[in-house]
Formats: structure tokens, sequence, C-alpha cells
């Protein structure tokens, strides 16, 4: 006992407090023994029953974002202006508005192609313009019968804003609900018998006896054949010239759906046969059946030029503006600028109306299947027709074969060979060349 007493008197006071303080000890847990699973489908189903017990319970969890906590959207202004890369969509976002809502403010449709520059309403009523031209009397029909199309008009618009049926509009003017439209374009919103201002004929009647060969002013079914002029309709060349659409139609070997564009000719029926006119014109196609030696079957080339005649009846960016809107889509998308604007240069030259006997289409190339592809990867559906739809889906498919690929020069070759083509046969001596020149070309952008 004593030398219990002299040991712990030598021991310092805070260790003394430790022993006092100290609890009794605790038996250790027993170790047990994992038990292994028999087999893998019994490993496997210990291993989900682990990680089920986990889980939290989907009841345990806010459904939605307290009032408080949730983001403010900015308040959206009465009138927006449209930079370079906007979307209908985008827009409507943005400012916590319905896509649908503003394309109906706005008489816009789901394709509808938007500028840098123009003005769309984001509050206020739908497309009912101040004062919207009283629907036309019809004691006016030549006068106040017809409308100028403007930027951003859809003939769906037209009708609404004149209070007239679209199938009568399309009616007056010979047009379907897939005709293009663009800006100075005039059109019938009325039941008039003429087209919009024509040429006056009457003067014949008053035209002086001593110059009989002074015929009436537009003369043109005399001629035999008209010149397509930028604006024209079928419909409105049929009803200018006096004849029946149909007639016309049928004379030139057309439907309803053709395209027409200017410069092209069309034989006028009912023309006096001693000027002979010439047999119905062959004109050139505006994309030729051939490229690289391979001639492309028919439709295809058939469909790659009516995309021609619509991107050249309808305004584009220049090529000035064609690379900023490269450059900043390859930014918003996380793709290299240098790398976007490579492919868009070697593709076209920048250039949006440049159309292929494949059917490759705009500043990016893309043909229809892989704009379809495209769509899916950015989840909207894309009209590579529009500029920056176009760019968007070459700016995608880029992105995709990139980050797909083993490296960047396999991810070149898909875009030109194709990505399971390359993966099968390796790349084409004319893919190594199209990697070499990108590259290239990259650096210049770089």
């Amino acid at each position: 006992m004593p030398i219990i007493a002299a040991t712990t008197a030598a021991l310092p006071a805070v260790m003394l407090s430790s022993l006092a303080l100290a609890q009794p000890a605790t038996a250790l847990p027993a170790v047990q023994t994992q038990k292994i699973p028999a087999s893998l489908t019994a490993a496997m189903q210990a291993q989900a029953a682990a990680v089920s017990a986990n889980v939290i319970p989907a009841s345990a969890v806010a459904a939605t974002i307290p009032t408080a906590m949730q983001p403010m959207a900015p308040t959206a202004p009465a009138t927006y202006t449209i930079v370079r890369g906007d979307t209908i969509s985008g827009i409507a976002a943005r400012y916590g508005l319905n896509t649908n809502t503003v394309l109906q403010l706005n008489g816009l449709s789901g394709n509808t192609i938007i500028y840098p520059g123009q003005q769309i309403k984001l509050s206020g009523s739908a497309a009912a313009p101040s004062a919207p031209a009283p629907a036309p009397s019809p004691a006016s029909s030549s006068s106040a019968a017809s409308y100028t199309v403007v930027s951003g008009d859809t003939l769906s618009g037209i009708a609404a804003r004149h209070g007239v049926a679209l199938s009568d509009v399309f009616s007056w003017n010979g047009l379907n609900g897939r005709s293009i439209i663009y800006p100075g374009q005039k059109i019938k919103v009325g039941p008039g018998t003429n087209a919009p201002a024509p040429a006056a004929p009457a003067p014949a009647a008053l035209a002086p006896a001593s110059a009989p060969a002074a015929p009436a002013a537009p003369a043109l079914a005399n001629t035999g054949s008209y010149t397509i002029k930028s604006g024209d309709t079928l419909g409105g060349i049929a009803s200018r010239l006096g004849v029946s659409l149909s007639s016309l139609l049928s004379a030139n070997k057309l439907s309803m759906s053709t395209i027409i564009y200017p410069g092209q000719k069309l034989a006028i029926p009912g023309a006096p046969a001693a000027s002979a006119p010439a047999p119905a014109p062959v004109s050139a196609p505006l994309v030729p059946n051939t490229f690289l030696g391979y001639t492309y079957p028919e439709a295809v080339v058939s469909s790659a030029n009516a995309n021609k005649a619509l991107l050249n009846a309808s305004p584009v960016p220049s090529t000035a503006q064609m690379k900023g809107i490269v450059a900043d889509t390859a930014r918003r998308m996380g793709v290299d600028p240098s790398l976007a604007m490579a492919f868009a240069y070697q593709e076209s030259g920048f250039n949006q109306r440049a159309v292929s006997p494949a059917n490759a289409i705009g500043t990016m190339q893309v043909i229809p299947s892989s704009g379809e592809w495209a769509s899916q990867l950015v989840g909207r559906k894309l009209n590579i027709l529009d500029p920056y739809d176009n760019v968007t889906a070459g700016v995608a498919i880029i992105r995709a074969l990139v980050n797909t690929s083993k490296d960047l020069n396999t991810a070149i070759a898909g875009y030109y060979q194709g990505q399971y083509s390359v993966s099968k046969h390796g790349m084409y001596d004319d893919t190594k060349a199209y990697v070499a020149s990108i590259l290239s070309l990259k650096k210049n952008f770089s």
C-alpha cells in the first residue's frame, strides 16, 4: 500500500485527473467474419442490396425549389433587338416567356429566319398592327388588295393581319404552304381581278390613230416567253399576262410546288406562232450532278437544285458576318473557334448559298440526314437552310466527332468520310489530304 501511495504521489496532477476521469475499458466488438458469396449472381445481388440500403428515399427529397431560393428571371422589355446567335426559343427562355407566345406576338412561325438588328415584341398584344390596313373592300381591289412583304413576314401572319383566310391568299397568289416569300415581294390580300398594280393596258384605246405600231404597254403575252424577275410568282405572271395558271403550268411542264427563280424563262401559252418562240428553254441546272468524278442520283441532285434556288432567293449573311457566326457559335458550344472556322472555310468559303451535288447545304455543308442527327445532338429541330442553324448543326457534329474519336485527325476525317467508314476502312487518300488542309487552316485561324 505505501508503494502505491508513493507511486501516485509521484504522478503529475494532469495524469491523476486523467486517471480519475477514465472510463472502464469496453470490450472491442468481435470481428465479424465476412461471408463470401457462393456465385457471381449472389455477389451482384448483395452489392445491389448494399447500394439500395444507402439510397435516400424519393419521399425525403424536396420536389421543388422553395420560392425564396428560386432565381429571378430578368424583366422582359417591351421590345428586343436580335443579336448574333439569338434564337426565338433562347430569347423566350432568357426572359421566362413561352416560345409560342413570342412567335404569336410577332406573327412568326417556327421556321422563320431572324437576323441581327431585327426588333421583336416581348409584350403587348399579338400581331394586330396599328390600324391594320382595313380589310380591302371589294370596291378598291386594285389599290388596297396588295401587300408588300417585309422582313419577318409569314403568309399566315399576313392573312391574319388583313382578316382573310390563308387558303384565299394561296389561291389569289398561286402559292402553297411550301412557297418562299421574301422582302419586297407583293402579295394579293383581296379578291381583285388583276395582280398588284399591273401596267395599265388601257392606254391602247387612247393611243392616237397615227401610232398603230405602239401596242398596249405590257404586250408581254405576245412575246411567247417571259423572263422571271425577283418577286414573281406563277399566279402573278399568269394574271399579268392574261392566261390561266393551269395553262401556264402545262405549257412549261411545271406544278404548283415547282420553285422558280430570277432569270428563268417561261413559255407563254396562246402566243402567236409567227415569232416561232424558242422551244421550252432548257436552263442550266444551278447544281451539277457530278463531283470529283462521281455522278449523284437524280433525286439527290433535284433536291440540291431546289435548295440552291431557295438560298439564291433568300437574304444571307455576308462572308464577314458568317465568320463571326461560326466563331461565336463554336465558343458558345465549347468547340475551338479556329477548328470550326477551318471547316467552314474548307467546306464553303463561308458561303451560306453553297450547295453540292450531294445536297450538302450551306456554310458547313450539312446534308439533310446529318442535319437530323445534329438536331438530336442539340435537342431541337434545326433548319439547315437557316445560317445560324446550319452553323449550329456543323459545330454540333464537330463536337460529337471530337468527343468520340481517338484523336483530332480521326475526328476531322469523320466529318469528310464518315466516322464509321474511317473506323472500318481507315482514311482514304483524299481524306488524308482533307485532314491536312483542315489542320493547316486551323493554324491560320488561331
